[in-house]
């Protein structure tokens, strides 16, 4: 016999406030609990499912704390060798230009030994985006320092806290492919509250909008926690996030098409 929906079913849909999107599989994520991935996967996962566009994604997994996204997603992922995502990126939407094409990477995979793919996809323009987590510090190896870590900012090959005269400064390659003519869309995002989730989420949704217009390589730094390679609570570390990072990896729009000019 066919089930047929009770009124408690219809008034439980009616007053329904929140559900799983579909574009997120059942699999349990392997992020530390506090962590500021498991809400970047949501957002873009409820992005592409908004747009409607779940079958024509295509994202692409890199080296790091991300290495298994491709089993959290409900779409067409392909795997990376470290630091190439930008690359294969580069050859799948030329590929498949009618696609939309996504990176998920660190600041290890992105900004270390990925850096040249990033910033060569970056001057050329290609057509996809470029999902950036800046959490300061290499999460999934052991908390060594990243190129993003803050100056005086303590790691497991650090501990004495980042000396730039021995160490170098902090890579802010958000601000740097901004002045890059490939990319339209630059902006840096964060996802610890409810009101920067749903920025976050709006500046992916435009990433994905531009991608769709031909516009040119979309760039979205989230800047995030790590609590456990900062050897902090949850919300210990994004009350430090909010006092450290924040003032030397500002947030907003760096760059968008009506703005091109730093």
């Amino acid at each position: 016999m066919e089930n047929i929906p009770t009124t408690a079913d219809i008034v439980k849909e009616e007053n329904l406030v929140y559900k799983k999107t579909k574009v997120l599989t059942d699999n349990i994520l392997s992020y530390c609990p506090g962590c500021g991935h498991g809400t970047a996967h949501r957002i873009i996962a409820e992005v592409i499912e908004e747009m409607g566009i779940q079958d024509k994604t295509i994202g692409i997994a890199p080296v790091g704390c991300s290495v298994l996204a491709y089993n959290f997603f409900d779409i067409d992922m392909q795997q990376a060798a470290h630091g190439r995502a930008p690359a294969l990126a580069t050859a799948i939407k030329r590929l498949l230009p009618d696609k939309f094409v996504f990176t998920y990477q660190g600041d290890g995979d992105l900004a270390a030994i990925g850096t040249a793919e990033t910033i060569h996809a970056c001057n050329r323009g290609d057509n996809f985006t470029i999902i950036f987590i800046n959490n300061g510090i290499y999460g999934m190896t052991g908390g060594q320092m990243a190129p993003t870590t803050l100056p005086g900012m303590k790691s497991s090959t650090s501990p004495y806290g980042r000396d730039t005269q021995t160490m170098g400064n902090p890579l802010k390659i958000t601000e740097l492919v901004a002045q890059l003519p490939g990319t339209c869309y630059v902006t840096r995002q964060a996802v610890h509250t409810p009101g920067n989730v749903r920025k976050a989420k709006k500046a992916l949704r435009l990433a994905f909008e531009y991608q769709g217009k031909n516009m040119g390589l979309s760039f979205v730094e989230i800047v995030s926690n790590c609590n456990s390679g900062w050897k902090m609570t949850p919300r210990n570390a994004n009350e430090w996030m909010e006092d450290n990072m924040f003032p030397f990896y500002p947030l907003g729009d760096i760059k968008t098409p009506a703005k091109l000019e730093l």
